[in-house]
């Protein structure tokens, strides 16, 4: 099945040529954004939003990933997950760009680099994005990938935005909330997320943004993609869990945006209604998006979630996850922590 644009259906509530949430909320006008985006890609941040050496980093060659099991999963950075099912590779929100930002010599900087680059990925069967902000839609990636990769699948005009950059439209896939397509024997659902789109001032919700349930078989994977906390992870629950892991964001948060990210609290209940069973935070580590420390997303939900007694999966970047059996991961990020709050305490004391 592929759809484009012009034949929506109306799940994602467009209207006059935007998209809205399910629950209505107020909007930033052009000024409101145009004040946070100076504000949060510009203006120079606490020195706890970056870390004070390089975070672990575990290289892969794609020699390795070919011969890798079935059924595994590596965090690459950020929101971009590389999954091999079926002996085929599916990449999430593909990000290899040193700034999350429309320009390169300003904006958010990567703390580390990828465990592989583009080049060295191996060959892709589909790329799956979920919405259009610039740390989930990496131009200059999905121009390299245009060729190398099957199938793009994508909310609705997000593909757009893609044939226009040179992606072959017979590759593209735009689905509405709830619509589904199967690729190479693995069902991808589109489903709801609280959030919003835009590259520009003046684009705002011109595309849709989106969730991904990933069904192989009797294994069941939820990406959330960018979302606020929404009465609709129980309804995605009850349609396709239980999920045998779920990929949720857990970073980049903050008070000022309570409806399109989720405090940590929030990304623990949201797996909790999706009736996950182990949960993998993702939207973090990579990217100073927002005014928190920057292993504060990590050090908050690993409390939430040992409270819970929720099984929780940290990986370094670029560590093998077996979706067959999930591992806990190391608090990697603790002795990161430290030297980042010396850091941190020796700069406000030169200061003084």
């Amino acid at each position: 099945m592929k759809l484009s644009a012009a034949q929506a259906g109306d799940a994602s509530l467009q209207h006059e040529g935007r998209y809205r949430n399910q629950a209505e909320f107020p909007q930033d006008g052009v000024l409101k954004k145009l004040r946070i985006g100076f504000k949060y890609l510009l203006l120079s941040k606490p020195a706890d939003t970056r870390p004070a050496a390089p975070i672990p980093v575990q290289a892969l060659t794609s020699a390795q990933l070919l011969a890798a099991p079935d059924r595994s999963l590596w965090r690459l950075g950020h929101s971009t997950v590389l999954l091999k099912l079926r002996g085929r590779f599916f990449i999430t929100d593909p990000v290899f760009a040193e700034r999350a930002s429309p320009v390169q010599w300003a904006g958010p900087l990567r703390f580390h680099q990828p465990p592989l680059g583009l080049a060295q990925l191996p060959p892709i069967t589909a790329v799956i994005l979920s919405h259009d902000h610039y740390d989930h839609l990496d131009e200059q990636a999905i121009r390299t990938l245009a060729e190398r990769a099957e199938h793009f699948i994508t909310p609705l005009g997000v593909g757009d935005t893609l044939i226009e950059w040179g992606v072959p439209a017979s590759k593209v896939q735009q689905l509405d909330w709830w619509q589904e397509t199967v690729v190479a024997g693995v069902r991808l659902v589109a489903t709801p997320a609280q959030h919003f789109s835009g590259r520009g001032l003046f684009d705002s919700n011109r595309t849709l943004w989106a969730s991904w349930v990933i069904i192989d078989d009797e294994r069941r994977l939820f990406f959330s993609g960018d979302t606020g906390y929404f009465a609709g992870f129980r309804e995605i629950g009850e349609r396709f869990g239980p999920f045998d892991l779920t990929l949720v964001e857990t970073g980049a948060y903050n008070l000022n945006w309570p409806n399109v990210h989720m405090q940590p609290e929030q990304s623990l209940q949201a797996h909790q209604d999706l009736r996950g069973r182990w949960m993998l935070p993702i939207h973090n580590g990579t990217f100073d998006l927002s005014l928190h420390s920057w292993h504060e997303p990590f050090d908050r939900i690993m409390a939430l979630a040992s409270a819970a007694q929720v099984p929780l999966s940290t990986p370094q970047m670029g560590e093998r996850v077996s979706l067959e059996q999930p591992h806990r991961g190391q608090a990697w990020w603790l002795p990161l922590e430290q030297r980042t709050a010396m850091s941190a305490s020796t700069l406000v004391n030169d200061q003084r």
